[in-house]
C-alpha cells in the first residue's frame, strides 16, 4: 500500500516515515507542494499525508489543484495550524481528514487504516511475484523453502520493485524511493545492490531476474525455466 508523505519538516517526514514503514506501508517523502502534485499525479497513491505550510505551493492549493484534476486519492491534512478556520477549508476543498501538531502516533495510526480502508483495501504482509515472496516485516525474500535474508537497502530496493512489478524504474527512480530524495547516494549504489539483488535471486534458485533495459531502467523479469 503506498503513501505520499508530503512535509517540508526533514526530521518529522523522517519521523512520520519510519512509522509507517514499520506498519508495512510503502511511503514516497516529498518536501514541497510542487514535487507532491508532480508525484501524485505520476503514481496511483492510496493515501496523501499534506502539510499546510509547504514552499511553493502551500498544502491547500495542492489539495484545490490535485481535487480539480479529478484525483480521489484520500488526504490527511496534516499541520500545526489549528484554527477551525483551517479545518474548515481544507475538508471544503476535499481533504478526507485532518490532523494537528503534535499529534500522537497510535492515533496517526488509526486515521491513515481508517482512511486507506475506504478503498476496500487492506495492509499486506508480504510481496510476491513469480516463484518469490517478501516479508516485508522481517526482510525475509523465499522461493518455496528456500529463503534468504535482506539488508535494509536490498529490502527497499527489492520492495519497490514487487510493489510496481511491470514497471520499468529509472535509476533515479530508484534512488528516490529507496535511499530517499535527500539522500548523497549516486547511480553506483543503484547498481552495487542490482549487483546484490541477483546473487540473492541466483541463491535460492528463482526463475525471477532484474532486466537491464539500456538507457531505460530496471524491471523484474520471470524466465520459463529455472
Amino acid at each position: 500500500m503506498n503513501i505520499l508523505l508530503v512535509e517540508d519538516e526533514r526530521a518529522l517526514s523522517g519521523a512520520i516515515k519510519k512509522i509507517l514503514e514499520k506498519q508495512g506501508y510503502y511511503v514516497d517523502a516529498v518536501y514541497d507542494g510542487g514535487e507532491a502534485v508532480d508525484y501524485a499525479e505520476g503514481a496511483d497513491y492510496d493515501l496523501m499525508i499534506l502539510d499546510v505550510m509547504l514552499p511553493v505551493k502551500d498544502g491547500f492549493e495542492v489539495l484545490s489543484e490535485l481535487r480539480g484534476k479529478g484525483c480521489s486519492v484520500p488526504i490527511l491534512m496534516l499541520t500545526a495550524r489549528s484554527a477551525v478556520s483551517d479545518k474548515v477549508t481544507g475538508l471544503t476543498e476535499g481533504a478526507d481528514d485532518y490532523m494537528t501538531k503534535p499529534f500522537d502516533t497510535e492515533e496517526l495510526l488509526a486515521r491513515v487504516v481508517a482512511l486507506t480502508r475506504r478503498r476496500g483495501e487492506v495492509i499486506v504482509d508480504s510481496l510476491s511475484f513469480g516463484d518469490i515472496s517478501l516479508s516485508l516485516r522481517s526482510g525475509v525474500l523465499s522461493r518455496g523453502e528456500e529463503s534468504v535474508q535482506l539488508s535494509r537497502k536490498e529490502l527497499e530496493v527489492m520492495k519497490t520493485f514487487l510493489y510496481e512489478p511491470s514497471m520499468t524504474f529509472t535509476k533515479d527512480m530508484l534512488l528516490s524511493r529507496a535511499w530517499g530524495l535527500d539522500s548523497d547516494a549516486g547511480e553506483n549504489s543503484v547498481e552495487v545492490y542490482i549487483s546484490f539483488l541477483r546473487k540473492k535471486l541466483r541463491f535460492l534458485g528463482s526463475r525471477v531476474g532484474i532486466r537491464n533495459l539500456q538507457r531505460i531502467g530496471y524491471r523484474l523479469e520471470e524466465s520459463d525455466a529455472q
